[in-house]
């Protein structure tokens, strides 16, 4: 699928452009919160009315001060024009490229500066019943990119009895064995239609920031409800942004 919006922040000065689908089928995926649990496997937000052609695309950001171009999903690497945008970025607006979320199904893209990888989970049949796909791919996509160079951040969604402590605490001691100074950011799971894990407890939530602590130097988290992941702007001014096309 090509993009089918691009936003802009004028304070951060960076633009994102979003894509439509993806390949995992994630049963807890957050973006049901918008669109339910019916729907397409895999396409969990509600289908765009169109969608823009890379020269549109291009045309909108060649107008915007930016510093930083985003690629959002959905799943941004199966955009098909997201090489030729990225090749646009580096050459011709001179910005930085990032793949704002992603779930490491493809990161060897050239004229690609960084990513923030969704690592669902540790255990593999854990992730096949996650993800519907194998973990090795994933895993393996992160380690050649980060020996490449890229600039790489890294996220799980801790969903008690699914995607337990022990699950989060592996993968952050295997990004640890890559580098200390990988950022890492733990999200509490948010409850989604259609689905019956619960949210984790603020103690549960500190205890998993402690063991991964162990491991990595750069640990974050955020445990939002529903109504908070569903309007991000009022916490944060970086989520205030403006619909250019």
């Amino acid at each position: 699928m090509p993009f089918h919006s691009i936003t802009h922040n004028p304070k951060y000065r960076f633009a994102t452009l979003h894509n439509y689908g993806c390949m995992f089928r994630c049963g807890v995926c957050s973006y049901k919160l918008h669109s339910g649990p019916a729907g397409r496997p895999g396409y969990a937000w509600p289908r765009p009315d169109s969608y823009l052609a890379t020269e549109k695309v291009k045309a909108a950001l060649r107008k915007l001060d930016i510093q930083t171009l985003y690629f959002m999903g959905g799943e941004p690497s199966m955009a098909r024009d997201l090489q030729k945008l990225l090749d646009f970025g580096k050459h011709e607006l001179g910005v930085r490229t990032f793949l704002g979320h992603c779930n490491g199904w493809k990161l060897d893209f050239a004229n690609l500066d960084g990513a923030n990888v969704g690592l669902k989970a540790w255990d593999p049949d854990v992730h096949l019943a996650y993800t519907g796909r194998d973990k090795e791919l994933i895993f393996g996509n992160f380690e050649r990119a980060f020996h490449a160079g890229l600039d790489l951040k890294a996220n799980v969604v801790f969903i008690p009895g699914f995607v337990d402590l022990d699950q989060v605490e592996a993968v952050a001691e295997w990004l640890g064995n890559l580098s200390r100074s990988i950022p890492f950011h733990i999200m509490g799971y948010i409850p989604v239609p259609g689905q019956s894990h619960r949210r984790p407890t603020v103690g549960e939530m500190e205890q998993a920031v402690t063991v991964c602590q162990r491991h990595l130097d750069q640990v974050g988290k955020s445990h939002l409800t529903s109504e908070q992941a569903l309007n991000h702007a009022a916490r944060d001014d970086r989520f205030a942004v403006q619909r250019v096309a």
